[in-house]
Order: structure tokens, then C-alpha cells, then sequence
């Protein structure tokens, strides 16, 4: 399986329509969303073509290859607009053949570098919030960040990831490899 990692669209049409481009692209399974879909915020600018209700009708017709989890700017008027849902806190995906024990996916406002879920050695904590791409081993447990789709930080490009055969890719919107991390059982 291929997935499409992205957090972080702020509700911007803009980075939203170029991540399903690069989704297109990229000829992936499934896109897996890590919060905060349609709202910005009340700590970050305004993200360029703010506009959720685009966002909406261009993550509508894709709900059917959708994953996401709830980021602390998505609520219940998120999930009656959308057509997946996106209250869950966390998704776990559990597939051998990616290279990782379990890949346990959340926004990163509970869960993180610094609040580790219960996870084991070759497990993968995915997750975005933060908007700063990361990539560590914390004793033996792989932790995520793609990074953010819409409002980067700390000088980060905007980006996305691709996660298939025990890699993590994580490349700008534009399609350039930006970098390249293994993890592995």
C-alpha cells in the first residue's frame, strides 16, 4: 500500500489543490490527512486562498480514499460538511508489508515527541500540528511529521509525505524529494 501523508490544510484552497494534484500524481491508495482540514486557527495567519468551503467540494469527491484524524481546529460542523470523517483521534494502520510494527496516526496536539502513546519498538508515531517536518528515533520508536500542506514553519518548504516499503518520503507540493527516512522492524 502507498499513502499520502498531509496535515495542516488550514482551510486554504490554494495548497489544497495542490495537494490533490500531487495525490494524482503520486498514483497513491490512500490519502491519510492528520487534522486540521477547513479552519485556521486563531494562533496563525490567514493561509493563502483561505477558503474552506473549496476545500470542501475538492476533499468530497476523494472521500472514499480519505483516512483523517481530528486536529484541535476540527469540530463537529467539520464532520457534517465532509463527507469522511474526521473526529477520530488517532488511526491506527496496521499493515506488515509497510516495514513497521504499527503506524499509530494523530494531529499531534495530545499525542507526540514528548507524549508518547503506548507504542513498541519498530512503531511509528505520525503526526502533524506542529507545521515542522521531523523524522526521529526515539528508541527504537519512528517519530513523524510531514510537515505542514499550508502554513510551513521554521523555514520549512510546503509539504507532503509518501510512506510505502518502509520509507518515508517527504516531498515539496512541487514533487522535488526533500528527503528520505527508513524505518524498519
Amino acid at each position: 500500500m502507498k499513502l499520502f501523508i498531509a496535515s495542516d490544510i488550514h482551510g486554504s484552497a490554494y495548497y489544497c489543490q495542490k495537494l490533490i494534484d500531487a495525490f494524482h500524481k503520486e498514483n497513491a491508495d490512500r490519502i491519510l490527512l492528520l487534522g486540521d482540514i477547513l479552519y485556521h486557527g486563531p494562533r496563525n495567519d490567514l493561509p493563502r486562498d483561505y477558503a474552506p468551503k473549496e476545500v470542501i467540494a475538492m476533499l468530497n469527491p476523494l472521500s472514499d480514499h480519505i483516512i483523517c484524524v481530528r486536529g484541535n481546529c476540527d469540530g463537529e460542523v467539520d464532520d457534517m460538511v465532509l463527507d469522511f470523517p474526521v473526529l477520530a483521534e488517532y488511526a491506527i494502520i496496521s499493515d506488515c508489508s509497510l516495514g513497521a510494527n504499527i503506524i499509530f496516526a494523530t494531529h499531534g496536539h495530545h499525542f507526540n515527541a514528548s507524549k508518547l502513546p503506548k507504542l513498541k519498538k519498530g512503531d511509528v508515531l505520525l503526526h502533524g500540528h506542529t507545521h515542522i517536518p521531523t523524522f526521529e528515533n526515539v528508541d527504537g520508536i519512528f517519530i513523524v511529521n510531514p510537515g505542514s500542506v499550508s502554513i510551513p514553519k521554521e523555514n520549512s518548504e510546503h509539504s507532503y509525505m509518501i510512506f510505502e516499503n518502509s520509507e518515508f518520503v517527504r516531498k515539496s507540493l512541487d514533487g522535488e524529494i526533500l528527503a528520505v527516512n527508513k524505518v524498519g522492524i
